[in-house]
């Protein structure tokens, strides 16, 4: 292995563990999964009145506004029955700051899945596939060790995870809301829970699939 190809073997290894993730968040920024999680077993009702239809009515549009070009307006224009607004003002300020990570956020994970293919295809025609593999087989380990890390950092204490979670990604307490507000009631701590558990279960999946269907040929 020359040592430019085992740079960017280890390359691979560092961003699969990214491309991953990124696959996990961007499974989480689709309608199907509010569909199917709002139907799940004990999932808690909303004690102020959203109906099934009401919570994927809104929650459609919700990540609608996090994926598109769209001002504020897309969301603060929206009105409950009674003409009142849909989300308050902290609410808005809150999700004009999750647009403005997710979006960026995005960009990266489609330019990780880019470099991953990428190099794929220039180990394949460019002499270095095995090489290739073994850094995918690395980096399908290392997903599975970073997100058992974190795994157990979130099963001690889902809400402190929660909270540095956010701190990471937001200023001060933005993002905490009351019980009553409309993203409380759409995205209950139930929600969150669930989504951190599909993304660290897609990671570990892929990651021993990469793991143990990938053995690197030893030279």
């Amino acid at each position: 292995m020359s040592s430019l190809q085992k740079v960017f073997s280890w390359f691979v290894t560092i961003l699969l563990p990214v491309a991953l993730t990124f696959l996990g968040v961007r499974l989480l920024l689709t309608h199907a999964f509010p569909e199917i999680e709002y139907r799940t077993p004990g999932f808690p009702a909303d004690e102020y009145g959203f109906t099934l239809q009401d919570r994927l009515q809104w929650s459609r549009i919700s990540i609608d506004y996090l994926l598109n070009n769209t001002g504020i307006s897309f969301l603060g224009d929206l009105t409950f029955p009674d003409g009142s607004p849909l989300f308050n003002g902290r609410e808005l300020s809150h999700m004009q700051d999750v647009k403005n990570v997710v979006q960026p956020v995005l960009w990266v994970g489609y330019g990780v899945w880019f470099l991953v293919l990428g190099l794929g295809l220039w180990a394949r025609f460019g002499g270095w596939w095995a090489d290739y593999v073994c850094g995918v087989w690395r980096g399908g380990w290392l997903a599975v060790g970073l997100v058992a890390v974190i795994g157990i950092f979130a099963g001690i204490s889902f809400w402190q995870f929660f909270t540095v979670f956010h701190e990471l990604f937001f200023s001060g307490n933005s993002w905490q809301f009351l019980y009553s507000d409309t993203l409380i009631r759409l995205f209950p701590m139930r929600f969150w829970q669930d989504a951190f558990l599909f993304a660290g279960a897609l990671d570990v999946l892929g990651g021993l699939a990469l793991g143990l269907g990938l053995l690197p040929k030893r030279k």
